[in-house]
């Protein structure tokens, strides 16, 4: 394997930063663009494409695909049974129709379903789904192992506990599958009420001997093992920590709400960052822990940060600057503009799909190598 190198996997962070900026854009309008929101969704796609690996959890993007999709229906459905019917529009049906008491005036029954209300009720709908595909492509990206591993020490613990809970369910339905397999080649049946009890004692056992595996592992790294820490320390580090967690839910609606807050959103964002910081840096202390190969932050997580926030940082300064087709009303019906400025910013949001290399094809570049250096 000479001549060989093997590029270093994307800090953790970097890819959630990235996905947490693009939900950000996403949000930053309560009338969104349809055509601005299907291009954030795209860039998620494409990105994840190119870069996700082999990896079980790299196929989760799919999933959220699909949640999404059902969030827009029942966005959808909802705004048929129940929505608002005094907006005028081109009726495209007409449901039989409850009345409702007065302190209910804001609601309906049936009535006459416009096609200006569904498709206002489609694009709020697409906007939650394009916030779940965010997600969801961080999680087709990143490891949630190597997701624990740079967590604040003060965080360590929940993140276990996290962990732990999400990978449950994958290794029952492994663990099945195996003991299934195996009772069938044996020829003993899988199905009914036998079947089922036959299966239900090697899975109980099974996740018996992992959770006890499982704690002498702990147990062996010193999970739990705290320094002593004086009660002062301790204070500020709650007082910085729950002062920096309000200060970042003030400046994020500050950001998101194109309203009086938003000249002050960013710097209490800033604010609450470091707040954040300085609590959890002194949280943190009491924990023991080392890392062994810790994740670097190099230039390309750089890249890929910046590239999160030229988005948001586009879409903040259409909202400021007041650009045509920010906020969009389909009353009177109308094709919404496509403002270019945060088309710009959210394209750049693609780039790591140049600077980071994808991982399966590392892999099957590598091949020949590995099978030479076995042989």
């Amino acid at each position: 394997m000479n001549g060989v190198r093997v590029r270093r996997p994307v800090h953790p962070l970097a890819w959630w930063a990235w996905a947490a900026c693009l939900a950000v854009a996403a949000m930053q309008t309560t009338d969104p663009n349809p055509f601005l929101l299907l291009l954030i969704g795209a860039v998620e796609c494409f990105v994840v494409a190119s870069c996700r690996g082999n990896d079980p959890w790299s196929r989760s993007l799919a999933l959220f695909l699909r949640i999404g999709l059902v969030v827009i229906v029942i966005r959808v459905v909802i705004e048929i049974l129940f929505g608002q019917r005094g907006v005028p529009g081109h009726v495209l049906f007409t449901l039989p129709h409850a009345p409702l008491p007065s302190w209910a005036a804001s609601v309906s029954i049936g009535g006459a379903v416009t096609l200006e209300s569904v498709l206002t009720a489609a694009v709020l709908g697409l906007q939650i789904a394009v916030i779940l595909v965010s997600f969801g492509a961080a999680n087709s990206l990143v490891s949630p192992y190597r997701l624990l591993r740079c967590l604040p020490a003060v965080l360590y613990e929940a993140g276990v506990a996290v962990t732990v809970a999400l990978s449950f369910t994958p290794e029952l339905i492994e663990t099945i599958s195996a003991v299934r397999q195996a009772r069938r080649l044996r020829g003993i049946p899988t199905n009914g009420l036998r079947g089922m009890r036959g299966i239900a004692v090697p899975v109980l056992e099974g996740a018996l001997d992992r959770s006890l595996q499982l704690a002498t592992s702990m147990d062996a790294r010193g999970y739990g093992r705290r320094n002593d820490s004086s009660a002062s320390v301790r204070g500020v580090a709650v007082g910085a920590t729950g002062g920096g967690l309000l200060l970042l839910a003030i400046g994020l609606y500050g950001v998101i709400d194109a309203g009086t807050l938003f000249g002050l959103g960013l710097p209490l964002v800033a604010a609450g960052v470091v707040l954040c910081a300085v609590g959890l840096t002194l949280g943190g202390r009491r924990m023991a822990r080392s890392s062994y190969r810790p994740d670097r932050w190099g230039a390309q997580e750089w890249g890929i940060l910046a590239s999160g926030l030229a988005a948001v940082g586009s879409m903040a300064l259409a909202h400021a600057l007041d650009v045509e087709g920010m906020a969009v009303s389909f009353v009177p019906l109308a094709m919404p503009p496509l403002p270019f400025l945060p088309v710009a910013g959210i394209l750049v949001a693609a780039l790591p799909a140049c600077i980071v290399p994808a991982r399966r094809a590392a892999t099957e570049a590598l091949r020949p190598e590995l099978e030479a250096a076995v042989a």
